[in-house]
């Protein structure tokens, strides 16, 4: 059973950063895994931020944070962490942390239905 804590939400300015930081356990870090970055904001579905697996590390983003936004994480595989830079006011939301052991070749990683385990999220608020 994997566990996952975030961290590093918080409130900014338009044009700001942050750091986010996604704590794992339960897991083997040899095993096969892929983590990811959501997001939810009031009235709307969770959508899929980023994502990147322990094959080789690739990763792949949505369209709306492209270039300003970066998904990473530790070399034993136990922490991620999402960059975001240029922060727009539509960029506020509850962001989760999730994971899953399961190979996929042909899934969507930036679906929420691909990710058995999540955090409970950190929220960012991104003032005008």
């Amino acid at each position: 059973q994997m566990q996952l804590v975030e961290s590093g939400g918080g409130s900014v300015q338009a044009g700001g950063s942050l750091r986010l930081s996604c704590a794992a356990s339960g897991y083997s870090y040899s095993t096969y895994y892929i983590m990811g970055w959501f997001r939810q904001a009031p009235g709307k579905q969770r959508e899929g931020v980023a994502a990147i697996n322990s094959d080789g590390g690739s990763a792949v983003y949505a369209d709306s944070v492209k270039g300003r936004f970066t998904i990473s994480q530790d070399n034993a595989g136990n922490a991620l962490y999402l960059q975001m830079n240029s922060l727009k006011p539509e960029d506020t939301a509850m962001y989760y942390c999730a994971a899953d052991y399961r190979r996929a070749p042909f899934a969507n990683n930036l679906a929420p239905t691909r990710y058995r385990y999540w955090g409970q999220g950190t929220q960012v608020t991104v003032a005008s």
